[in-house]
Parts: C-alpha cells; structure tokens; sequence
C-alpha cells in the first residue's frame, strides 16, 4: 500500500502563499488517484481537491476554486497544492490522500498522510 509524507506547511499572513508537498512510496504512484483534505480545529475533516492518475482531471471545492492550484510530477511521485491568495478560515491540517478511484479518494480513500499544520494570520 502507498504511504504518503506531507510538507511545506507553517505560518504564513493573510494573503499569502504557501505549497504543500505530498510524497508517496511503497506502491505505483500512478495507479493512484491524489487528493487533500483539511480539518479545522473543531471541524470536520472536509475534501479540499483532487488529482486524477494523470493529471487530466482536477477538482477543487468551491472555497478554494481559483485560489488553489492542485499538481503532480509522477516522475518524482508526488502531488503539490499551490496556496495563494491565503485567507484566515484557511487555517487547518492539511492531509494528503490516495485512492485508486475519483470517488473513493473524496469519500473514503485507502490512504492518508500524518498532516501538516498551515497556520493564517489574519
């Protein structure tokens, strides 16, 4: 099965830029289907956007659309969300998830990363 390690959170101002960083080992990147999720403090965790095998089809949910850009290199098996234009309620543990399928991996993927804290000070 896939692991999957996040990277690139921290601190950043509103209106700011970050880029996450999630990279997998332990199976065929490719068969896999990437997605990012976050959880707020007190919230539910919610799916923020996916990447499809070959990064032909993306989604976003309708807060980020515009804001955040979802990418990956499978040459270097990993997936990059690209944060601009950052704003306070953005504030959450972003974790990286993989699926084999498109729903799957925004409903209940096989595999999560540990999480990154990303922190917008308002």
């Amino acid at each position: 099965q896939v692991q999957l390690v996040e990277s690139g959170g921290g601190l950043v101002q509103a209106g700011g830029s970050l880029r996450l960083s999630c990279s997998a080992s332990g199976g065929t990147f490719s068969d896999y289907v990437i997605g990012w999720w976050r959880q707020a403090p007190g919230k539910e965790r919610e799916f923020v956007a996916d990447i499809s095998w070959d990064g032909g089809y993306l989604a976003y949910i309708d807060s980020v659309k515009g804001r955040f850009i979802i990418s990956r290199d499978n040459a270097k098996n990993t997936v990059y969300l690209q944060m601009n234009s950052l704003k306070f309620e953005d504030t959450a543990v972003y974790y990286c998830a993989a699926d084999r399928s498109l729903s799957g991996v925004a409903d209940a993927p096989e595999a999560w990363g540990q999480g990154t804290q990303v922190t917008v000070s308002s």
